[in-house]
């Protein structure tokens, strides 16, 4: 298996998020809801429409079987919304496949997101787990404390959190550098 990494640059969020929109509204969802929640892609891909029509997910998490409960954020509301209103769905899974009504399998969501990343240029390894740890790594940039991230996520330890985002050596090397009191 291929160790992808968090997508860091703002701009090739917002270039796969446009991409993606371009494709299809299911796939632009899969992707908004999957950087702003930091959900398993096992997790994201059984929702369905009756778990995000509220403004909280609440889920039992496949992997840990632990009760995760979440508000939704406005970005996700509104990509929600349009997903529901383009496609008219009102039950059942929420990224579905285009065969049978089933929710995607993990192959197809990881086929969507490494083209949409190749589409963009993103030359980093990039695949389903890329969506947890981007949410990951752009809320340690927004300040959140590291032993929240490592909660939300569902880590045992900060120093484990901080590898799983990808924070590099340079990143920390950065503070003492950039410090000077």
């Amino acid at each position: 298996m291929e160790l992808v990494e968090p997508i860091r640059d703002k701009k090739q969020i917002q270039g796969m998020k446009k991409y993606l929109r371009g494709q299809n509204t299911r796939d632009y969802l899969l992707f908004t809801l999957g950087i702003n929640s930091g959900l398993r892609i096992s997790d994201l891909l059984k929702l369905t429409v009756e778990d995000v029509i509220k403004d909280r997910i609440t889920i039992r998490e496949k992997k840990t079987g632990k009760a995760k409960d979440f508000p939704l954020s406005e970005t996700c509301k509104k990509a929600i919304g349009e997903y529901l209103k383009e496609t008219g769905l009102s039950e059942g899974a929420l990224f579905a496949s285009r065969k049978g009504g089933r929710p995607l399998s993990r192959v197809q969501a990881y086929r969507i997101l490494n083209d949409a990343a190749k589409q963009r240029g993103i030359k980093e390894a990039v695949g389903t787990h890329t969506l947890r740890k981007t949410f990951g790594y752009h809320a340690y940039q927004n300040g959140v404390d590291i032993t929240r991230i490592q909660k939300l996520l569902n880590h045992s330890t900060p120093s484990i959190t901080l590898a799983y985002i990808g924070i590099t050596k340079e990143e920390l090397d950065a503070v003492y550098i950039t410090l000077n009191l």
